[in-house]
């Protein structure tokens, strides 16, 4: 599968997302909540994060960073809608553990660190750090491939979207 990626990469055809948190990055299915498992809001992956900083996965903007900081979304240069959620129901820490980097509106660049979360401290407060990665405009595409079962760093491809024909 990712030798296919890289070969339609090769050809200019995709739009991809970098991971935005180092880890093991695992399918979508394995999430517990099935607003994110069962795709239902998007389709993307889910990381077990190794380190606690989320990075923009593209170049684009922000759309929102939730009050919380357990959620950023943003809109691609390419125009992919992409939600980062750090946990499940992480909600409920009311922004403990969380450090905002960028704030709503603001342009980012691949690569740029976005927001910091505290892995043992949310982990203590019981909750999972399985962290979904979701594209949630999917009707715009006419292919989403993933690539997961493996470490991850933040210049590794996790998802590659080829939009439909215009």
């Amino acid at each position: 599968m990712f030798n296919k990626i890289k070969e339609l990469l090769s050809q200019n055809k995709k739009d991809v997302l970098y991971s935005p948190i180092p880890g093991q990055v695992v399918p979508i299915s394995k999430v517990s909540d099935p607003t994110f498992g069962e795709e239902i809001i998007g389709k993307g992956v889910a990381i077990i994060p190794r380190e606690g900083k989320v990075f923009a996965p593209v170049n684009g903007t922000i759309s929102s960073i939730f009050p919380t900081l357990h959620a950023i979304a943003m809109v691609s240069d390419e125009g992919a809608e992409i939600l980062i959620h750090i946990g499940l129901d992480t909600v409920k820490l009311k922004g403990e553990f969380f450090t905002a980097h960028t704030e709503s509106g603001a342009k980012v660049n691949k690569g740029d660190l976005l927001l910091e979360f505290d892995i043992e401290g949310i982990k203590n407060a019981g909750y999972d750090v399985i962290s979904p990665i979701v594209v949630c405009n999917v009707d715009v595409y006419s292919r989403i491939e993933t690539t997961t079962d493996k470490a991850r760093g933040i210049k590794d491809v996790i998802i590659a979207l080829t939009k439909n024909a215009q």
